[in-house]
């Protein structure tokens, strides 16, 4: 028997309405079990009494979307339980909610920094890049060294001749890049966000203009997953890279870079424990 039923999300209705204290919401009255009261929810919820009952109950078919929204923020649910509720209700999980970020927790620097071999990012749906080790420093581009409001890689892509340099076929890059760019940002609901940064491009590269009236559409599956870059220090590389969600915030995504060659791994070990470390890169990882 499949644990998705309609009872399952009942009981699991049920389970966090009980959890709340209705003080909190202005709610009081003597009560016979802890918790709110379904009336209490839905008007929380801005639904019918009727139809969130019959919710409990295992009544009244498959809720919207917008409904199951509307419940979640009724009931305080954590990201965790928004996205169980919506397995529970629809089979799938929801919208990606994105946060502003400019860092990540220490946890997750931390393991970033145990990849002292491969070069490793992460990055917002619009490509801006929050965190960093430093592999990602020495071979890609020195994050630490600018402002957080200018590691945005489509415009390093597009704007700095030096990063342009790397690139072993620079307008393949590119295409990949606008069109995981594009994808990215429809995911995550920020298309009309990303307008600005869209429209300066356009403005300053006919090039990315081009690209982005493709209308091309792309994953970090699409290609062969190498990148081959013409590096100053090490010379032409090449970096197999990988694409990971990161836990509990499903709006950030981590790149990671590794080498396919013993020798320039251990090159970029060096490297990265030569390099000097600017403050802002300090002050990011201490965080």
């Amino acid at each position: 028997m499949s644990v998705n039923t309609p009872r399952s999300l009942g009981d699991f209705l049920k389970s966090r309405r009980t959890r709340l204290d209705p003080a909190s919401f202005g709610f009081s009255g003597r009560r016979r079990t802890p918790g709110l009261r379904r009336e209490e929810v839905a008007q929380r919820a801005h639904i019918s009494p009727t139809w969130y009952t019959w919710l409990e109950q295992g009544r009244g078919g498959a809720p919207s979307a917008e409904v199951l929204e509307r419940i979640s923020g009724a009931l305080m649910l954590t990201d965790a339980e928004r996205e169980h509720l919506f397995m529970l209700g629809l089979g799938r999980p929801p919208e990606v909610r994105y946060r502003s970020a400019d860092r990540v927790n220490p946890r997750m620097q931390r393991l970033l920094d145990s990849l002292d071999a491969s070069p490793a990012i992460i990055k917002t749906p619009t490509w801006d890049v929050v965190a960093w080790n430093r592999a990602a420093a020495v071979v890609l581009t020195d994050y630490g060294a600018l402002p957080p409001d200018q590691r945005n890689i489509l415009q390093f892509l597009f704007r700095d001749p030096t990063v342009r340099a790397k690139q072993h076929d620079w307008e393949s890059v590119a295409r990949f890049v606008v069109g995981a760019f594009r994808a990215d940002v429809a995911r995550a609901g920020l298309v009309s966000e990303a307008g600005e940064l869209v429209d300066e491009l356009c403005r300053i590269s006919p090039e990315f203009e081009v690209l982005w009236r493709d209308n091309d559409v792309h994953s970090h599956e699409d290609g062969d997953g190498v990148k081959r870059l013409t590096h100053p220090e090490l010379g032409v590389i090449e970096l197999e890279y990988s694409a990971f969600s990161v836990d509990g915030r499903p709006d950030l995504g981590m790149i990671v870079y590794t080498p396919l060659d013993r020798e320039v791994a251990q090159r970029i070990r060096e490297l990265a424990a030569n390099a000097s470390t600017p403050a802002a890169f300090d002050e990011h990882v201490s965080s």
